[in-house]
């Protein structure tokens, strides 16, 4: 892998696909940045984390999606990679928020954003955004947000755990064609607040009941509500409350 290591940029992701789209890059080139000012989330939301506190990186993935359905299976990849490697810290609790938030108790410590772009040749090439909170220990007014260090009470190495993270991901790639459903099923058996019941909002702010009973082969959340029914739902079509 290639790492680029800077001080300050708005987004990593948008710096590693400007980067890509002027040069040939190595599979795997990892930005990583000290500040990120303009850090993005899923559909437009915003990711802020305290300068020099937090593993702020994007990497480079090409040559794993070839079908435009199967793109979630590099979700799965990237959490479970992060999961695993935390794992490893004894980091307690975790479990995948869908579709990509980490969590630890019921706390958010991470967040995952995959931008993908498709080329002439019908290839896609991935840019892998990912902040982890891992040293910040002021969390004001994110009451659902935490950190590694504040979960363990002791500080954490961030370059020796962006390699670990980047090492198993290749891993997770290059074992993907041959393991994808036991990744999917690792995947699902990881899912926050998995098979119990839960309240949830919809676009419209209508609150109701629901049982998350898995991910469709696209990504969307199943759930199963009260009638029974199992509904699919796309990102920020529907919130949990928790």
């Amino acid at each position: 892998m290639k790492l680029i290591k800077l001080d300050a940029i708005d987004s990593t992701n948008e710096f590693l696909k400007a980067l890509s789209n002027k040069q040939e890059l190595e599979n795997f080139t990892v930005i990583t940045a000290e500040n990120q000012t303009k850090g993005k989330g899923q559909m437009g939301s915003i990711w802020a984390s305290e300068t020099s506190k937090n593993l702020i990186m994007s990497i480079l993935v090409k040559d794993f999606l070839s079908d435009i359905n199967q793109i979630f299976n590099l979700n799965i990849a990237i959490s479970l990679a992060v999961i695993e490697v935390l794992e490893t810290l004894n980091i307690p609790n975790l479990s995948i928020k869908w579709p990509n938030d980490i969590m630890s108790y019921n706390k958010k410590i991470g967040g995952i954003l995959i931008e993908n772009s498709i080329k002439s040749d019908g290839n896609i090439v991935s840019i892998v955004g990912l902040g982890l909170n891992v040293n910040q220990t002021n969390f004001e007014n994110l009451p659902k947000a935490s950190s590694l260090a504040v979960i363990c009470n002791k500080d954490f190495n961030k370059e020796k755990l962006l390699f670990s993270i980047v090492d198993c991901l290749e891993n997770k790639i290059k074992g993907c064609t041959n393991k994808k459903d036991f990744l999917w099923e690792s995947y699902s058996n990881k899912l926050f607040k998995k098979g119990i019941p839960m309240p949830f909002s919809d676009q419209k702010k209508n609150h109701f009941m629901g049982i998350i009973q898995g991910v469709s082969q696209i990504g969307k959340l199943e759930v199963i509500l009260e009638d029974d029914t199992v509904s699919e739902f796309d990102i920020k079509e529907i919130q949990m409350l928790y």
